[in-house]
């Protein structure tokens, strides 16, 4: 039997993976195929010399058909937020496929058009946010110096001082407010996110709360960390931030810096698309055993993690989620964190212990020493959402959405493996 359709936008999906939200969408997708045998189709973006200005390709990301957009290198800068052609491209889309529910995440570049292509079809929306787009210009609350702004509820008359245009900026907060009460559901990933953007003037038909899920490990992961942490060695700190003062980076160095020990090892991910992250660095100034690692794919992170014994998380903002943090503890690997919005909002051990964003690096210092020492054992995994457990509550969430358009809220398919 048939069922619905969803249709799916991002700025970045499969085969052009790139950021933790991206692979939330791709990962929820997946799961509403496998779990609930949902249609699902893909729109995205790319910027490339080789293709027409805004062609549209078909590509095949397993079972999600991806629909991507080319977007030219120079618009302008409301067609960052509102961009007609998009718009218009995602129309016909949605004209074609005929989709039974639109679900938006990240925007950004796309625009919020696709918002109004669906209303105008009779096609409800899902509007998923991951960050501060729809308050914040500059996506993260982050001025030009690379420090978080820290504005609790955000208001655009006082970003005079980080906005090129502030005629501009308030013109695209008007504009993505106004779009957003169109969507028939908006959901944050978590409490600090939906608290911010209420108190900040972001009004939705229905709001809720819908936890990001990770990929919890294998089966075989528990036995594996055991073997390496019984054959001993140097305690194994990782970073996953990279190169800039927003992720802690310069906190981790200075740290660093002043150790007069080497007995640890340092893994720092490099994330960047295309490699590059760490180049120009000079590592090997710093003590101990520093090594760049490629980033990890989902099917393969248990045999990054497995390595690690604590990972180092001082985030300079407020982040709305913190995927990272959570695959961690879901495999008792302990976390040394600033207080940064909803990466703090798990059951995680030392919470007592979480770093005051801008600190400096004396409580950076304690904690590294602190965690070198420690006696006590290793914590159990904590409890966390799964993706496919976040594809059953957003079956649950849209089942008012699905329902009157012909399609009953569906159990997940018998003889599935849950993740």
């Amino acid at each position: 039997m048939s069922r619905p359709h969803v249709l799916v936008a991002n700025i970045f999906f499969a085969p052009y993976t790139y950021g933790g939200a991206t692979i939330v969408a791709e990962q929820v997708a997946r799961q509403l195929h496998a779990r609930h045998g949902w249609k699902v189709s893909a729109l995205s973006a790319v910027s490339r010399r080789d293709l027409p200005p805004y062609a549209l390709r078909k590509l095949q990301s397993g079972p999600v058909a991806s629909y991507v957009i080319n977007l030219p290198p120079q618009r302008a800068y409301a067609e960052m937020y509102s961009n007609p052609v998009v718009t218009e491209s995602a129309a016909r889309l949605i004209q074609a496929l005929g989709p039974d529910l639109l679900h938006l995440h990240c925007l950004q570049e796309l625009g919020a058009g696709p918002i109004r292509a669906a209303r105008e079809a009779g096609v409800p929306v899902v509007v998923s946010t991951h960050d501060f787009w729809w308050l914040c210009e500059r996506q993260f609350m982050v001025t030009p110096d690379g420090r978080y702004c820290g504005q609790d509820p955000v208001r655009v008359d006082n970003c005079r001082g980080c906005v090129l245009d502030h005629g501009r900026a308030v013109s695209r907060f008007r504009h993505l407010s106004a779009a957003l009460t169109q969507a028939d559901l908006v959901t944050y990933p978590s409490s600090f996110a939906r608290d911010l953007s209420r108190a900040s003037g972001l009004v939705a038909r229905r709001d809720t709360i819908w936890q990001n899920g990770v990929t919890r490990p294998g089966p075989d992961f528990a036995q594996a960390q055991s073997r390496r942490r019984a054959a001993g060695g140097p305690h194994v700190f990782a970073f996953c931030g990279g190169p800039s003062q927003l992720k802690g980076w310069p906190l981790i160095r200075d740290a660093f810096s002043g150790f007069d020990r080497g007995d640890f090892k340092v893994l720092l991910v490099d994330g960047a698309a295309q490699g590059g992250w760490w180049d120009g660095l000079q590592l090997s100034r710093l003590p101990g055993t520093w090594q760049v690692v490629p980033r990890y794919r989902q099917e393969e992170m248990d045999e990054f993690w497995v390595e690690v014994d604590t990972l180092l998380f001082p985030s300079q903002w407020k982040e709305t989620f913190g995927l990272t943090v959570r695959e961690a503890l879901c495999r008792g690997i302990r976390v040394i964190q600033t207080d940064s919005g909803g990466t703090v909002e798990h059951e995680g051990p030392d919470r007592d212990r979480l770093l005051r964003i801008g600190s400096g690096t004396e409580e950076m210092v304690k904690a590294l020493h602190h965690a070198l020492t420690r006696t006590d054992p290793a914590p159990a995994p904590v409890r966390v959402t799964s993706f496919a457990e976040q594809a059953d509550a957003f079956v649950r969430l849209t089942r008012d959405l699905v329902e009157p358009r012909g399609w009953p809220l569906h159990r997940p398919v018998r003889g599935r493996r849950r993740a």
